[in-house]
């Protein structure tokens, strides 16, 4: 069976017994801080598991895309020395939220095994393992299923800690987590290794396929295990695992899946095929950045980022042993979305995109490689011993972006270590320097802890009645505010909106009685909402009711600029690209500003195609209708959700007509019309492959044209012209100008020859040489350099230096003639003349040309001159 239908197969059969088919989540964990990435099929339903999340389905089944290639689920450094490691796997999985345990669980695993209707291998190939105290799993296998007694292994705590097994599954170091029985195929006796359990298990003959894990326990950061409220079934079988047992093969790499890859990163190296640990590596390290680049990560130098530029860079070195030329990686993209575009159509969708951010990763590596290496090579020559120091791997790091693996590898190669506690302290003492460089105030929100929830009444008013049910000053819960104070005030319903989405909290104020608190911004801790502010007059008193009053023309104006960059967003995909991800915005009163993912600087008629894009949708005046849904049926509905957001069972689905529709909780104009204008005041860069926009719209959009029609008005004016004549009165004026300055350079030159005539008879004699210092106030370097020639032709054995003050700068000019740059370099004389004036220059041995600042020392500069003559004849 090939891997597809592989996949398909499991798919099917879990869903006739009643399992929901569920997408594979994002490598990103949505709202899961303990994950760097996606390393497990369960990871998505991690809150089912905890009992804080309801679904419509009891029993799901998943293709699940993972990564391990960083935190504690690490594979990185064993890819493509091994027959089964990856940066990039498929884990299938089925999976029960209280519903069957156990039993069922084993019985569908052994099922789908060994059935003749699907996998249908050989029963007696099959051993099975389990944690050393799980003696209700043991019977399952024995009793029910037949598995015989001698292969079945049970497996205690063989990792040096309680609980701290092969047999018992964590998902991190805390979270869900609990007993677990594997399932192993044995190859045969012609293949090395042991079963599990045993001293050989390291080998090949025994390959774990299948593992079910047995959710019980929830652990906490104390270590402590306590009980599930429902314990529920994690299950996983690797994809590629299976289809080598499938594909009689005894290595990952040697499946229909990897084999169309290793043809294609041969094809794009230009090596052969010939199973090349090197070309296994490019292969796989393809697959984990194909998918985290569709995911939405791209290369920087923290987080997630950095582990994709390090598995990047690993590609592209391992491609250059190989004898790759030029950029190459980036090319097997193709050969990856044509493997697996059909299961994971993101692929499909972002290819353009992935290859671009590759091609410019691998581009930017490739200017630091090869000068890396040679620093690299050099220390190793001088290495003394078989450990490379921590601060020369921290050097690479920090110096020619060499990850610490990459370092790792070329040592490996050499039969070295690294030292990597060394390289950790050396990264410790950079933080540290980097903290004391910055200064940060305290966050009092932080320190907040309200137990409250607040209802949100704002979206359809801008004043209400409220109780408080909080206060707070300075972080501690208080029971009354006096005037005067700043603080914070918890109401139990209020139309200010909390800061999020991009879109800044709300201002106004509360109203009770004599009191006034005046509300400077809103945000969000939990369900509670914290109005931030002064209290103006009065007292405030946990329990009193108060008048809520929204600012109204600043929420009105922020819901202008929020509207206008859903706009923005899909117009940018529009233009530039389906690959266009927000990666941040900003959303107040007075500007919008708009963070995507672009590669390369927006053209200007890409801006102007923007603007109009938008304005048109602007003029159709659609509705802006919201809608509660689940997420699924958004989806359906063709709306975006932010990358990396975890959403609930009901979502806030934002429409505007037909052009966007996407998943949004902030508060939006009425119809599109409503924002009036939009207009894009600058595009840049913020990050790697990240740009920004910002813009302007309604009111605000109006008081940019018009102030820059009154800049046309007076531009027009000075050249003495109309808003429609402009820019040919400009033309005029600057081709008037070229003409000028070339007149000025001719006069110049025609002054400067003059000069020569009157200066060479005021020559010094020195020792047989004529030396001339001059101060020469208004010309420019360019009129020096000429005059030096020509004085050089004049004087015949000669030492030259010219100086003026031109523009507020001193500029310098130095000359020796042919005959004496032996003894005499006019880059010598330049140097001591620049550093007296407070500048630098140098220059060839007969010629040199410098600089400064400080022109009244000019004339003590030029006074070197002749002690430089004495000293060198």
């Amino acid at each position: 069976m090939k891997s597809a239908e592989i996949r398909e197969a499991f798919l099917r059969f879990f869903e006739e017994q009643g399992h929901t088919r569920v997408a594979s989540s994002s490598l990103i964990p949505g709202n899961d801080p303990t994950l760097l990435f996606t390393n497990a099929g369960m990871n998505q339903f991690k809150d089912c598991f905890l009992g804080q999340e309801k679904r419509a389905y009891t029993r799901a089944v998943s293709s699940q895309k993972c990564v391990r290639a960083g935190g504690k689920h690490n594979d990185l450094e064993n890819v493509g020395y091994t027959a089964r490691h990856h940066t990039f796997f498929e884990m299938l999985g089925n999976f029960s939220f209280g519903d069957y345990f156990k039993r069922d669980a084993i019985t569908y695993a052994w099922n789908f095994l060994t059935s003749e209707k699907w996998l249908n291998l050989p029963k007696e190939k099959l051993w099975v393992t389990v944690y050393a105290s799980d003696d209700e799993a043991y019977d399952i296998w024995t009793k029910d299923i037949g598995v015989p007694a001698e292969r079945m292994v049970r497996i205690g705590d063989n990792k040096g800690a309680p609980y701290a097994s092969d047999n018992f599954w964590t998902m991190g170091d805390t979270g869900p987590c609990g007993p677990c029985t594997e399932i192993f195929y044995d190859h045969g006796a012609d293949i090395w290794g042991g079963p599990p359990g045993s001293p050989e298990e390291d080998g090949d003959r025994y390959i774990e396929i299948w593992n079910n894990v047995f959710m019980q326990f929830n652990r906490t950061a104390d270590g402590v295990l306590h009980p599930l409220p429902a314990p529920s079934v994690d299950t996983g079988m690797g994809l590629e695992r299976i289809s080598a047992v499938l594909q009689h093969v005894h290595s990952n790499y040697e499946i229909d899946l990897f084999q169309s890859l290793l043809t294609a990163s041969a094809k794009a190296i230009g090596c052969t095929n010939d199973a090349q640990a090197s070309l296994k590596v490019v292969a796989d390290h393809i697959r984990s950045c194909g998918f985290l680049v569709a995911d939405g990560v791209l290369p920087s130098n923290e987080g997630r980022g950095y582990v994709l530029r390090r598995i990047i860079r690993r590609a592209c070195r391992h491609g250059n042993k190989l004898g790759a030329k030029g950029s190459f990686f980036y090319q097997i993209v193709a050969a990856l979305v044509a493997e697996m575009g059909e299961a994971f159509p993101e692929l499909k969708s972002q290819q353009a995109h992935i290859e671009r951010v590759l091609k410019a990763e691998e581009e930017q590596f490739a200017k630091t490689l090869e000068q890396g290496l040679k620093i690299l090579e050099q220390d190793l020559a001088e290495l003394k011993g078989d450990v490379v120091p921590g601060d020369v791997v921290f050097k690479l790091y920090d110096t020619y972006g060499f990850p610490m693996d990459l370092t790792g590898d070329i040592a490996r190669e050499r039969s070295l270590t690294i030292d990597e506690e060394g390289f950790e302290r050396e990264m410790e003492a950079q933080r540290v320097r980097a903290r004391s460089a910055s200064s940060f105030g305290m966050d009092y929100n932080s320190l907040v802890k309200v137990d409250v929830a607040t209802e949100f009444t704002g979206y359809t008013a801008h004043s209400g009645s409220a109780k408080i049910v909080a206060l707070y000053k300075e972080g501690q819960s208080v029971d009354v505010l006096s005037e005067g104070e700043a603080g914070v005030v918890v109401l139990n319903q209020t139309p200010f909106y909390a800061e999020s989405g991009g879109q800044i909290g709300d201002c106004g104020f509360l109203q009770a009685g004599a009191a006034r608190f005046d509300v400077r911004d809103t945000t969000k801790t939990g369900g509670a909402f914290l109005h931030h502010g002064v209290l103006d007059s009065g007292s405030l008193i946990v329990g009193t009711p108060v008048q809520t009053h929204v600012d109204a023309d600043v929420r009105h104006a922020t819901s202008l600029n929020h509207s206008a960059t859903h706009l923005l967003h899909a117009a940018l995909r529009q233009v530039l690209g389906e690959h266009v991800q927000q990666k941040g915005s900003l959303v107040d009163s007075q500007r919008l500003r708009f963070d995507f993912s672009h590669f390369e600087a927006i053209k200007p008629e890409q801006l102007k195609a923007l603007e109009d894009i938008v304005n048109a949708e602007i003029r159709k005046n659609s509705p802006v209708e919201t809608e509660e849904t689940d997420i699924e049926t958004a989806k359906q509905k063709g709306a975006m959700a932010l990358f990396g957001e975890k959403y609930g069972d009901s979502v806030r689905v934002l429409s505007m007509g037909d052009f966007s529709v996407e998943l949004c909780g902030g508060i939006h104009a009425n119809r599109t019309g409503d924002i009036g204008l939009l207009k894009i005041t600058s595009e840049g860069g913020v990050a790697s492959g990240v740009r920004r926009i910002e813009a302007v719209t309604g009111a605000a959009a109006l008081a940019y044209l018009n102030a820059a029609e009154e800049q046309l008005k007076e531009a027009a004016n000075l050249v003495k012209g109309s808003r429609d004549n402009l820019i040919d009165k400009l033309s005029a004026v600057l081709e008037r100008n070229r003409l000028l300055e070339k007149q000025l350079e001719q006069l110049q030159a025609k002054a400067a020859s003059a000069a020569g005539d009157d200066l060479s008879a005021s020559a010094l004699d020195v020792k047989g040489v004529k030396v001339l210092a001059v101060r020469l106030d208004g010309q420019d370097g360019k009129a020096l350099l000429a005059l030096v020639d020509q004085l050089k032709n004049k004087l015949g054995r000669a030492v030259i230096l010219l100086g003026s003050v031109h523009e507020e700068k001193v500029v310098l000019v130095a000359g020796v003639t042919k005959d004496l740059t032996g003894q005499l370099k006019a880059g010598d004389l330049m140097k001591q003349a620049a550093a007296a004036v407070g500048g630098k220059g140098g220059g060839r041995p007969d010629m040199a040309q410098g600089g400064g600042i400080d022109a009244g020392a000019l004339d003590a500069a030029l006074a070197l001159t002749v002690p430089f003559v004495e000293q060198g004849l």
